[in-house]
């Protein structure tokens, strides 16, 4: 499987259509053609059904598109990576997750000191970040706690944020200032899928993760938060600084009682060969640690 055939597939994945493809990669529709079906048969799987009016991708089409576009990234930082040594400080440095205002302020600082240094931003759920992070295409991730320690270093970035529940305004506990344990356990909730944030939660509770009553999980929300609370699925469980500084009238915010405060890490492998500029960029939040 070549390079440039993985970028011809992911060309015509995009434009969902071979001439559009070809006209973009300067290639006659025939050779391009020619090219997806060789790929097909090395592979010994169909990868697009070629449909009237456009192209759409098969399963296995599917999974080949996000490990192509993860070989990509990869084999391009690789090659800014090593062109970029021996020269002046230069290079882009991949970011995954949400990125908090000090990360920001660092990554400024950097470049105002080396104009060659630029970032890439990449916004998805843990998982995939860190799935990401794991095959090289980022260099970063910013995670909230738990951290695995034994495969990856991190930095913590000074921001602290404090976990609560979102409710309907109507709800019981609207009149509350705070929700503890008792209030929160039997309360349908809707949570972050990931398995550590939720024992975390069953910990502050003072209880198991299968005790809590968990109505939803979700990996990144899109849309309104007041919207899904609304619905009357659940009660949210979330971190003040993910919501919109005003909030709709429909809800109320209530912070977590004992108070549950947490911060963002930058995270990287453990061991990672990391380019200059990104070592750069962790010596700059270490100063302000």
């Amino acid at each position: 499987m070549e390079i440039r055939v993985l970028r011809y597939f992911l060309a015509v994945a995009r434009e969902q259509n071979i001439t559009r493809a070809a006209e973009s990669l300067h290639l006659s529709q025939p050779a391009l053609s020619k090219q997806l079906m060789e790929l097909e048969q090395e592979l010994g799987k169909q990868l697009l059904v070629r449909g009237k009016r456009k192209i759409t991708l098969t399963r296995e089409g599917i999974l080949l598109r996000k490990r192509a576009e993860e070989i990509l990234e990869l084999v391009d930082k690789t090659e800014q990576e090593v062109s970029a040594e021996g020269k002046q400080l230069s290079g882009k440095i991949f970011i995954g997750g949400k990125i908090p205002a000090s990360l920001l302020r660092a990554a400024a600082a950097l470049r105002q000191q080396h104009h060659g240094v630029y970032y890439g931003f990449f916004s998805s759920d843990a998982t995939d970040i860190t799935e990401r992070l794991d095959h090289g295409s980022l260099d970063f991730v910013v995670l909230l706690p738990p951290i695995d320690t034994v495969q990856y270093e991190s930095v913590p970035l000074p921001e602290l944020s404090y976990w609560g529940l979102l409710v309907r305004a109507d709800s019981p506990l609207a009149g509350k200032k705070s929700i503890g344990p008792a209030d929160l356990l039997p309360e349908p909730i809707i949570i972050h899928r990931r398995a550590g944030l939720q024992r975390m939660i069953a910990q502050w509770a003072r209880t198991e993760p299968e005790q809590l009553n968990i109505a939803a999980t979700y990996n990144v929300i899109a849309g309104s938060t007041a919207t899904l609370v609304e619905s009357g699925l659940g009660s949210l469980l979330i971190t003040r600084d993910l919501l919109d500084p005003e909030l709709d009238s429909s809800v109320r915010f209530l912070p977590l009682d004992p108070p549950l405060p947490t911060q963002y890490y930058l995270v990287w492998k453990r061991n990672a060969m990391l380019s200059k500029a990104a070592e750069s960029l962790v010596e700059m939040l270490r100063k302000t640690e």
